[in-house]
């Protein structure tokens, strides 16, 4: 090393120690005041662990730094051309949305080129959803191989009389038959959506999955709307016979017969557990159907905002210890929580129908003729629909209330 190299390096140190102190005073202060100074505004290693640990961060430090094309060099200057922004900054505001883009499409929200929110959804759509709903739908099989193991076949006790009675007229079951055709195709096209990338490719390919997968998002969308008329027929039709009496606790109190022999509780046309079946299915059927034509009209009928602000209003969210839900949300945010929402349902939807299905076939003596020809054994009606059975052939016992 030179001489004037070491008197250089020698001059460097001194103006380092003279200056020194005053300098690392400033920078604790500008810490102190500013946490990301150190990073020069960037995310700081606090940042990333609360992220990893499943905290909320505050992300306005990088969502609005998003460069100021009035600070830009002029044009003649060094790197002018570039205006005030970065390639970092121009990324920035396009993935919080605050870019000034121009897109060829003029649909709604076409401009949203980076959809911030899509990696959560993910994560829960192939994790905690899947995963959970896999299981509710297998435990939910498991449990009624165990209980026809156990309990059998639910047989009709008295001798058989050889005379029918119509229980449900030809409009009923059309009703009954549209909304459990078209909900056998939505339950199977729509697990196939859900399951398929994860269970189907795997046993039959890429290749073959497409078209099936094609196919399946064709009968979903378009048998959805025989599923919403059969609904509302559904309802229409049963409605009345459907509303809860005291009858029902009688019916409850022994489990309807289902778990002992030679048990039939007194019922009227539905009992308790048809009724649970009926309101069940309304419930469910509606939340779902809401669900899915917001999610076939996305841009129209946009649900869970308003939703979350009115939750917000009522403090739910505090009460179980949830931070303030989301008012504001993008078309996409909309599609993705709509996509939960209608699975969730789903899934518990499926769960109720398959216990529905067996009893009403293999799992009890005589149940599938009611919607098979529409006629029951009378001894069937005798046992299970006791009250119905005397209302329908006169044998019921008269009102004695008094008239007013």
């Amino acid at each position: 090393m030179t001489l004037r190299n070491l008197l250089c390096l020698f001059a460097v140190l001194i103006a380092m120690a003279v200056s020194g102190a005053p300098v690392m005073a400033q920078a604790t202060d500008g810490a102190a005041e500013n946490p990301r100074a150190a990073t020069g505004g960037a995310q700081t290693l606090q940042d990333i662990l609360a992220r990893q640990n499943g905290q909320t961060v505050d992300n306005a430090f990088r969502s609005t730094a998003t460069g100021d094309p009035d600070h830009a060099a002029g044009i003649a200057g060094q790197l002018g051309t570039l205006g005030g922004v970065s390639d970092s900054e121009t990324w920035r505001a396009i993935r919080f949305g605050s870019a000034d883009t121009t897109v060829s499409a003029r649909g709604p929200a076409a401009n949203v080129l980076v959809q911030d929110g899509g990696m959560w959804w993910l994560e829960f759509r192939k994790g905690p959803l899947m995963t959970y709903g896999g299981y509710t739908l297998l435990a939910t099989l498991v449990a009624l191989v165990l209980f026809y193991l156990l309990r059998g076949r639910i047989r009709i006790d008295g001798e058989r009389t050889g005379t029918t009675v119509l229980r449900f007229k030809a409009v009923e079951r059309f009703a009954h038959w549209l909304m459990a055709g078209s909900f056998i195709l939505l339950g199977l096209t729509g697990l196939s959506q859900l399951f398929g990338r994860f269970l189907l490719i795997p046993l039959i390919g890429k290749e073959a999955f497409a078209p099936v997968a094609i196919a399946g998002k064709w009968v979903h969308n378009n048998f959805a709307w025989a599923f919403m008329i059969a609904l509302i027929m559904v309802f229409v039709l049963w409605v009345v016979e459907n509303i809860p009496n005291k009858t029902d606790l009688k019916w409850l109190a022994v489990g309807g017969g289902l778990f002992s022999k030679g048990v039939h509780p007194p019922a009227k046309k539905f009992n308790a557990g048809q009724k649970i079946i009926f309101w069940s299915v309304i419930v469910l059927g509606v939340s779902i159907s809401v669900s899915g034509l917001s999610l076939l009209f996305p841009f129209q009928m946009p649900m869970f905002a308003a939703t979350f602000e009115k939750l917000n209003a009522l403090g739910l969210p505090g009460l179980v210890g949830m931070a303030p839900l989301p008012e504001v949300l993008a078309p996409h945010q909309e599609m993705q929580f709509a996509q939960l929402w209608h699975s969730i349902v789903a899934i518990v939807f499926i769960a109720i129908i398959l216990a529905h299905i067996y009893l009403g076939s293999v799992g009890m003596e005589g149940a599938f003729d009611a919607m098979g020809s529409g006629e029951v054994e009378a001894q069937w009606a005798r046992e299970h629909h006791g009250l119905w059975y005397d209302e329908v052939t006169g044998k019921a016992e008269p009102d004695k209330t008094p008239a007013e």
